[in-house]
């Protein structure tokens, strides 16, 4: 009887497991570490969703999107979590993204208005370095110094992808010259901002490509004040994370339900200390207090989802000859 007892139950659980949907989330690897927001996110949705939330990374944000574009319609993923601004021209012309219905009163610095992608935390990129370590203001005196710095693959990183853009509308036509200058300084590039963050962590260079938020952590879950992020003359480019539905989900409701999950206190609260960026949607409690300390750019700088898409291919040609010779 123990036995029929332990079988009947095994079944049972089964059953149970086999009738609770399923919602699969592409995104970035370090969004479900340990440390990221993936586990507490995952806690608090399905909480309320009936359902197994199951993220599944892919590098950084520029490769979520190349394996996207690569499965196609074939994609097991129901929503994708992790593309910026400079990435949804892309995304949009893949033809791959339904639109979506969320309602949220935002706080970010720009009015949001889009049909398929949901906006989730913003912030802008900055190079990070120690106060008593070099501390050029300008990319020009950046490139003058011999300040060594550790930078992330446009093609593979959301990051590396906004520090292309952002030198592009700094100067322009003068864009390759910058990147010519800047060539002796780079010490490598990685695929994804992890890996570059932790060779600067272990000092294997003095500044790396990443936020102005980049110092909260360091102050907040460490108590270490020696970490600062860069003001820079040229202005610093946003990034805004965003996250989307596929029209091949085939959980499109619990989609939907996600995608507005996104932007409430449960996920919101979360993002300051774990993603350590803004959150998209003041939480209820505020911002941590050490989040009063960060540098705040006078010059913000952001192209067009539009502009961004029409400009990145020539902007990374002249990356890879800057950087080849």
């Amino acid at each position: 009887m123990r036995h029929l007892a332990i079988a009947t139950g095994l079944l049972a659980a089964t059953q149970a497991a086999a009738d609770t949907p399923v919602l699969s989330v592409y995104t970035y690897d370090s969004f479900n570490t340990e440390w990221g927001p993936g586990p507490a996110v995952e806690q608090a949705f399905e909480e309320t969703c009936g359902c197994d939330l199951q993220f599944v990374t892919a590098g950084d944000g520029a490769s979520v999107l190349s394996r996207l574009r690569l499965e196609g319609a074939r994609s097991e993923a129901d929503v994708v979590l992790g593309l910026d601004t400079a990435l949804i021209g892309a995304a949009r012309e893949s033809g791959l993204f339904a639109p979506v219905t969320v309602k949220a009163d935002y706080a970010l610095p720009i009015p949001w208005q889009d049909p398929e992608f949901v906006p989730f935390d913003w912030g802008y990129f900055a190079f990070v370095g120690l106060k008593d370590g070099p501390m050029p203001t300008s990319f020009v005196e950046l490139a003058e110094s011999d300040a060594s710095v550790v930078i992330q693959d446009p093609r593979s990183s959301t990051p590396g992808l906004g520090l292309l853009m952002w030198v592009k509308q700094a100067y322009g036509d003068a864009a390759e010259d910058i990147w010519e200058e800047l060539a002796d300084n780079i010490v490598t590039v990685t695929p994804g901002w992890s890996e570059a963050y932790d060779l600067f962590l272990d000092g294997e260079a003095d500044l790396v490509l990443s936020y102005t938020t980049s110092p909260a952590y360091h102050l907040i879950a460490e108590g270490d004040d020696s970490k600062i992020a860069l003001p820079f003359e040229e202005g610093h480019y946003m990034q805004v994370e965003v996250a989307g539905m596929l029209k091949s989900s085939d959980q499109p409701e619990l989609a939907q339900q996600f995608l507005q999950f996104m932007v409430t206190d449960a996920f919101q609260s979360v993002i300051p200390t774990t993603n350590w960026m803004y959150p998209a949607v003041e939480p209820d409690a505020g911002l941590p207090e050490g989040y009063m300390t960060l540098m705040e750019p006078a010059k913000p700088l952001l192209m067009s989802a539009e502009e961004a898409a029409s400009v990145r291919d020539v902007a990374l040609d002249e990356w890879r000859r800057a950087l080849s010779q």
